[in-house]
């Protein structure tokens, strides 16, 4: 049975742990495009602001039309980091964000690449058994030619991963003479009827010394 230490974020099995995550390591979180009828289902939902959901009022506006939400396209990374690093990772919950920037509008068409860069680890203070990993999130823009154009978000976030499970030595499990039941063992000390137990140091019978303490 897999422990709870050493499932994914998703719940299977991990295969990164703390260990894995260095510091200088990219990882490449695939390509998300922007679903024009998700993007606007969102910001309706949960940022109504009319250059999110008002098609006519963001075309008369600098904007040139509809833009997403900022937190619909952090919402985009975050799926993006679960599919593809979470789900592998022996992951644990996040101490918090400690930069979030939108650095240019998201619309829908648009194709995102997503990654996360390895800034710094160490063994968590407050989680033991645990490895706080400082990480840098990026989405960029891509054009035709798949080639990226703009970055369009950035942000700085810790988390927590556990660090790989130790395996016990087999030769360590076997039980010792110590460890077993006392009815195991091997009887090296006399019986009561063992013979070489009578003797001058035993009470002679037929002597009373007075009733017993």
């Amino acid at each position: 049975m897999t422990t709870p230490d050493a499932r994914s974020g998703t719940g299977r099995p991990a295969e990164l742990f703390f260990e894995d995550l260095v510091p200088g390591l990219t990882v490449d979180l695939g390509v998300v495009t922007v679903d024009a009828d998700e993007m606007v289902a969102f910001a309706r939902r949960f940022d109504p602001q009319w250059y999110h959901v008002d098609p006519d009022l963001a075309a008369a506006s600098r904007h040139g039309g509809l833009i997403a939400s900022g937190f619909y396209t952090v919402s985009l990374f975050m799926r993006a980091y679960v599919d593809h690093l979470l789900s592998r990772a022996a992951a644990d919950a996040s101490p918090g964000l400690e930069e979030l920037r939108w650095l240019a509008p998201v619309r829908a068409g648009d194709r995102l690449a997503v990654r996360v860069d390895v800034m710094g680890a160490r063994p968590s203070t407050a989680r033991p058994g645990l490895g706080t990993v400082s990480l840098t999130g990026t989405m960029l823009r891509l054009g035709p030619d798949d080639r990226p154009e703009q970055e369009v978000l950035r942000t700085r976030f810790r988390g927590w991963f556990a660090v790989r499970p130790v395996e016990a030595d087999p030769a360590e499990a076997r039980p010792t003479d110590a460890d077993r039941p006392a009815a195991d063992q091997p009887d090296s000390g006399p019986t009561a009827a063992d013979p070489s137990t009578v003797g001058s140091s035993q009470t002679d019978p037929t002597k009373s010394s007075g009733p017993p303490d």
